[in-house]
């Protein structure tokens, strides 16, 4: 007996839709039986759209197959945080929690153009503040290695939907971490792409840098298909740029090729690290180096990388969500509130300070890659943890001071602007997954899904056919 279509990968999906084997129909029939098996145990797609799904694949058909999009049938889910016409979008808050957008954010519209149908909505934190998954509108969404566990955040709900298979893609964002960290604790693909590559907004910050789309899936090799289509020239997004006509991500991934050097950091000077992740990454190091790899222990200097973040998020905060304070204050989570009041108290010089700092990080950074290649760091600094804890207070015996502290390794790459990528690289003594962060220069994704394509076959780690939740002895 065959497979189920949702056990296939995405690629897979598409070349079968293609080639007439399959119908889009029946690859978002799968999808659904699915969800209605899982999603119970997981709470990762409370939203759902089937019947606005499957009226967009019948309109999809009608078009001649050159028109039909990169995508053509695949089913997508969006991030709760992402307006699709239509759909309820609360973006995990009580003070959106019956919203209903009439237009869809730009990457929707990216996805849609490519042949894409939108079938369900991601669960995320409130405002994607934090790296776990929890709101007061839906709950809490669970790790499916371990349902006791976070499924990290905030884009868990898509990462819990590609690892369980009631996903072959999911569209989410990063303004810390928040592809990367949920890709790391639910063993699937993660990629931060470099700001601009693909639209966002309408917003009333066209210009920030900080928060940027992307997709999650189980393999390097789908989440390239994923950026193929959704990278795309957006005139209304003005950071949006032109692409180049003969680049092709997906092939990048298939011609998969070791760096020709690369630096490893632990920490970034920066972060604590539990010794359980760090013996995992550090095994995983031996095994690319024995492969092949050359590499170098070498720190970029990003010491400043966390004033600046805090100051520019807490700015973005403020300029995004502050009507959504003074309107509805009591219904916010105690981080969202703390977040825009920080930014509500800077100064111009503040923010000016903070920029200049940033552009100077950038130049560092692309500096130590310029002499160094990709850069490796593990991707989160812990394992899941108890899903109930709201963030991580502790690693290590090192006390933390705020929600934000733990997730240093993924804003300090934010903050340079370059795009990074997580893959699964093993699993601790208690059995839960691992990342592997590989960072590039900016705009250089082909390189770096290629490379990460390399590691990804060294390590033998990816999630290739989704798993069925399931609870730690």
């Amino acid at each position: 007996m065959s497979d189920p279509i949702w056990r296939w990968s995405a690629v897979n999906v598409v070349e079968r839709i293609a080639a007439g084997d399959i119908s889009a129909r029946e690859a978002l029939v799968s999808i659904a039986e699915r969800i209605e098996a899982v999603d119970g145990q997981v709470n990762a797609l409370p939203i759902l759209c089937l019947d606005r799904a499957f009226h967009y694949l019948e309109e999809l058909e009608k078009r001649p197959p050159a028109e039909r999009g990169r995508f053509f049938g695949l089913p997508w889910t969006i991030k709760d945080s992402a307006a699709v016409a239509g759909v309820r979008t609360t973006y995990g808050s009580l003070a959106y929690a019956d919203y209903v957008p009439s237009h869809s954010d730009y990457v929707v519209d990216a996805i849609e153009a490519a042949g894409g149908a939108v079938y369900a909505k991601s669960n995320t934190p409130e405002f994607e503040a934090g790296a776990n998954t929890f709101n007061e509108v839906f709950g809490r969404t669970l790790n499916p290695w371990d349902v006791t566990r976070s499924a990290g955040g905030s884009s868990g709900g898509a990462a819990v939907a590609v690892a369980t298979g009631m996903a072959f893609l999911s569209q989410g964002s990063d303004f810390a971490c928040s592809l990367r960290f949920p890709a790391a604790f639910c063993n699937v693909v993660g990629l931060r792409p470099s700001p601009g590559l693909i639209p966002q907004g309408p917003s009333s910050l066209p210009m920030q840098v900080l928060s940027v789309m992307g997709p999650l899936a189980r393999t390097v090799e789908d989440a390239a298909l994923a950026l193929d289509g959704m990278a795309r020239f957006d005139v209304r997004d003005p950071l949006c740029r032109p692409l180049p006509t003969k680049q092709s991500y997906l092939e990048a991934a298939r011609h998969a090729t070791p760096p020709k050097s690369a630096a490893y950091s632990v920490t970034l000077g920066l972060a604590e690290v539990d010794r359980g992740v760090r013996a995992v990454v550090e095994d995983a190091i031996d095994k690319l180096v024995r492969a092949g790899l050359d590499v170098d222990a070498a720190d970029p200097d990003l010491r400043s990388s966390d004033s600046v973040f805090r100051t520019l998020r807490a700015f973005q905060f403020a300029a995004l969500r502050r009507d959504a304070l003074q309107a509805h204050r009591q219904k916010l989570k105690p981080e969202v509130v703390w977040n825009i009041e920080e930014g509500l108290r800077l100064s111009a010089a503040d923010i000016g300070s903070a920029e200049a700092e940033r552009g100077r990080l950038r130049r560092t950074m692309i500096a130590f890659l310029d002499k160094h290649g990709i850069l490796i760091t593990p991707t989160a600094p812990v394992e899941p943890f108890p899903v109930e804890q709201r963030y991580v207070e502790e690693i290590e015996g090192h006390k933390l001071n705020t929600y934000l502290d733990w997730m240093v390794l993924g804003y300090a790459i934010s903050v340079c602007g370059c795009p990074a990528i997580s893959i699964p690289c093993g699993r601790t003594s208690t059995g839960l997954p691992v990342g592997l962060q590989l960072v590039a220069k900016p705009y250089a994704e082909a390189e770096l899904l290629s490379a990460a394509a390399w590691c990804e076959a060294v390590l033998q780690s990816a999630l290739r056919v989704p798993i069925d939740p399931a609870v730690s002895p």
